[in-house]
This record gives structure tokens, C-alpha cells and sequence, in this order.
């Protein structure tokens, strides 16, 4: 049982518990039990925190259900280790080397050191930052649907934006809240806080703490801090993707009438900056994706397939892999023979697992387009790609067709966003088990390439 199986394995089990719950019959509106099919795609679904669904969860959903699906999102979003080394803390249980090992691959951690406080930290940094979130939401949905209604939908839409799960309790998502900026920003800045990772999270909240200078009523004299690789590229990434997404939506559905042609520009520029923030994390939307032009969806399954950072709650190849990947490019124009990111040599190893990530990532996208196609030859070809991405990245943006796919489809959805969320390298290395490091060199022979 090595750590990544451990990881693999307790997301089935999770899945399967979500299964049973999502199939009882009090979790849903149908007269006796619902379909096991459609319980596990939506507990597969919340639980790698993507959002697809084939029936409407508003309507096909009782208070309890909503409440289990919100239950693994949260579940889902932490993952595994994380939600499983917080249970063991709380009643005391001891902590052993293989579990610290898994939660070292499930956090993409370069080391053991300061595992378990890394877990207090983001228990911590989930509870303020949701609760915030509702706090904020309640001023959106309390004066249309009251306190008991309106209060339930604050704190499921903040758990699902925090977790970049998409899910919604509106039958058309999010379309109703196009011009309001409380929401629009309030789900904004919950997505880009899960999406961009724990680490960075709690690294930015080690720098306010050195500069004490910046909380008011403080007269400490700052400290010396630094912040690493990650941090910087992590957040000079998604600053970077996020303004370029929002200036191409903006190009692409200026004049679109299905979606944004008869707005004003102020709710023109909020709905792109929206729908560039939820297209490379969470599954939300201001705008009906069915309308989109083609151009922007393709805009969409670039920034899906890019997703979210590492450590965070969205899927994707992330933005350090892609980060690097630049970055070799440059290093190749450049001549240059090593990869450097603000000011720092990156390792050949973490350079080769960003290869292997990309490629691997597009292997499975690929193939299931593939199995997509074939089980749905009726489909437009852009559709099933983009749904395929879609589920892979754990975004759960669709085109609208999820509902209309066979059973067939639907599972091969429910195997991509397991791999999606999990990740192709862990779940590579949970089948074949751990390498070992081979002691045999052999003689470099040069190639052309390109």
C-alpha cells in the first residue's frame, strides 16, 4: 500500500460513500430510490470537485442531498489525506510515517517538514475564508429569498466556490447575477482563493504577519521575509492568465447578442473578468456557454486545460507546469541550457515531471474525446472536446449536453474526473507502484528536434 494508492483508494471510497448517499431515498425528490448511475456521477462529480451534472440538482435533490453534495465537495476540495489527518487530529490519533508520506503527495510538498501544521493552516484558512464568503453572500440572497432560504444558499455557494466545485442551487447557475458585482466578485474572489492554493495562502498570510507595520493599531518594526518560487509563480500566473482571459472573452462576445451584445460595458467587462476567473477552476457561469462563439470556447478549453495552481482546489495541468514549460521554450530561444524563473535555476527532474505531466494530461484528454465520439457520434465533435477538458480539469463548465449522453458516456465523464482530480502521474504511480532509481548511465547521443 503505497502512499499514492492510499490517496487513489480513499477517493474511491469517498465516491462510493457519496454513491450510497446521493442513491437513498429521502436524498432525492423521485419516489423511492434514485438511479445508482446518477448518484455516482454526482458524488463522483462533487467529490473531484468539478460540477458536471446530468439532472438539475435544485430540482432533482431534497434539502438532504444538497446537504451531502455540499458535504463532499468540501470533503473532495480539502481531499482525502487532508480532510482524513484533520478527523485523526481531532480525536488524537497518532500520525504515522505512510500517512505523512500521502499527505506529502496529495499537497505536492517538496518534503515531510511541517506537514501536519500545513494541515491546521488550511482547516483554518477554509473556515475564514467560507465563512466570509457567506457573510458577504447573505447580502445578495437574503433580500429576495429571506433568511432561512437565503442563508442555506450563502453557505452552499461559498463551500462550492471555495472548492472550485460549480455546483449551483439555480437551474440556470449563475445567468440571474450577471450585473451583480457582490456576487460576481464575491464568488470571484472565493474561486481564485481556493484555486490558487493553500500555500500561497498561507505564505501571504506569514508576510502580512512580518510586516506588522500593515495591521492597524501596530508599531512592531517588520521582518525579513522572502517568498518562494511557488508563491511567485503561482500568483504572477494566474494575474497573468486571468487579465489575458478577460481581455479575449471581452474580444471574442463584445458583439455576440446570445451573451453579452446588449449589455452595458460595465456588466461586459464584469461577466468576462467572471467567466475568465470560473473557466480555468470552477464550473460557474454569468453566461450561457451553449452561446458562446467558437472562438471563446476554445479561449475556454485552453484556460480549463491550464486550471489552477498546485495545492489548490481546481484540476488541470496547473500554472507551474505550464509556467515551466514557458519557460523552457524561452530557455531553448535563448540558447540557454537551463530553465531560470525569477532569478532561480529550475531542477532537470521538476523540468522532466512538467513534460511528463503535460503529455500525460493530453493523453487523457485525447482519449476520451475519443470514447466520447464513438459513444456519441450524433454530437458535435467541439461539444464532447470540450466537455472531455472539462471533466478532466475538473472545471464542470458545459455546452449542455451532459443530460443527453448514454451510460456509456456518462461513466467514461466519471473516469476522467477521477483521473482529473487525482492527478495522471499519482494515479500512474498508484497501478505500477514505486520506480526504482536505476544506478546504470549510458552515453548521450545528440537528436534533432523540431
Amino acid at each position: 500500500m503505497t502512499p499514492a494508492r492510499t490517496v487513489c483508494l480513499g477517493f474511491l471510497a469517498t465516491i462510493t460513500s457519496g454513491t450510497l448517499l446521493l442513491w437513498l431515498p429521502f436524498s432525492t425528490t423521485a419516489d423511492g430510490w434514485g438511479s445508482p448511475i446518477t448518484a455516482l456521477f454526482t458524488a463522483t462529480s462533487a467529490v473531484c470537485v468539478t460540477g458536471l451534472s446530468v439532472v438539475d440538482i435544485s430540482q432533482f435533490y431534497t434539502g438532504w442531498g444538497q446537504f451531502f453534495i455540499m458535504l463532499l465537495c468540501q470533503v473532495g476540495g480539502l481531499g482525502y489525506m487532508t480532510s482524513t489527518t484533520f478527523l485523526l487530529l481531532l480525536f488524537g490519533r497518532r500520525f504515522g510515517l505512510r500517512d505523512k508520506l500521502a499527505l506529502q503527495q496529495t499537497l505536492e510538498m517538496p518534503g515531510m517538514s511541517g506537514v501536519l501544521p500545513l494541515v491546521k493552516s488550511i482547516i483554518a484558512a477554509t473556515l475564514i475564508v467560507e465563512l466570509t464568503g457567506v457573510f458577504l453572500l447573505l447580502g445578495v440572497f437574503v433580500p429576495d429569498q429571506g433568511w432561512d432560504r437565503g442563508l442555506w444558499l450563502a453557505i452552499f455557494h461559498s463551500v462550492s466556490a471555495f472548492n472550485n466545485a460549480g455546483f449551483s442551487l439555480f437551474s440556470d447557475g449563475l445567468l440571474g447575477f450577471q450585473a451583480s458585482p457582490l456576487l460576481t466578485l464575491t464568488i470571484g474572489g472565493l474561486i481564485v482563493a481556493g484555486g490558487i492554493g493553500y500555500q500561497v495562502l498561507v505564505e501571504l498570510y506569514l508576510w502580512v504577519r512580518s510586516h506588522p507595520e500593515r495591521l492597524p493599531g501596530s508599531h512592531r518594526r517588520p521582518d525579513r521575509f522572502c517568498f518562494s518560487l511557488h508563491f511567485k509563480i503561482a500568483t504572477t500566473t494566474t494575474l497573468v492568465l486571468l487579465v489575458l482571459g478577460t481581455a479575449a472573452f471581452l474580444a471574442t462576445e463584445f458583439n455576440n447578442p446570445a451573451t453579452l451584445g446588449d449589455r452595458d460595458f460595465g456588466i461586459k467587462l464584469l461577466a468576462a473578468t467572471f467567466q475568465s476567473i470560473t473557466t480555468r477552476t470552477a464550473g460557474f457561469n454569468t453566461v450561457d456557454i451553449g452561446q458562446l462563439t467558437t472562438a471563446s470556447l476554445f479561449i475556454s478549453i485552453a484556460l480549463m486545460f491550464i486550471g489552477a495552481s498546485p495545492g489548490g482546489t481546481g484540476g488541470g495541468i496547473k500554472t507551474v507546469t505550464m509556467r515551466i514549460l514557458v519557460g523552457a521554450t524561452q530557455s531553448v530561444l535563448q540558447g540557454k541550457e537551463t530553465i531560470i524563473l525569477h532569478q532561480r535555476q529550475v531542477p532537470v527532474n521538476v523540468a522532466l515531471k512538467a513534460v511528463a505531466v503535460f503529455f500525460g494530461s493530453l493523453s487523457a484528454v485525447i482519449l476520451a474525446t475519443t470514447l466520447l465520439a464513438s459513444g456519441e457520434p450524433e454530437i458535435p465533435f467541439l461539444d464532447l472536446f470540450f466537455e472531455a477538458v472539462s471533466a478532466f480539469a475538473t472545471v464542470g463548465l458545459s455546452v449542455g449536453i451532459t443530460g443527453q449522453l448514454s451510460l456509456f458516456s456518462q461513466l467514461v465523464l466519471v473516469a476522467t474526473m477521477f483521473v482529473g482530480r487525482v492527478g495522471v502521474l499519482l494515479l500512474m504511480g498508484a497501478i505500477v507502484g514505486q520506480p526504482g532509481r536505476s544506478r546504470v548511465r549510458y552515453p548521450e547521443e545528440d537528436l534533432p528536434v523540431g
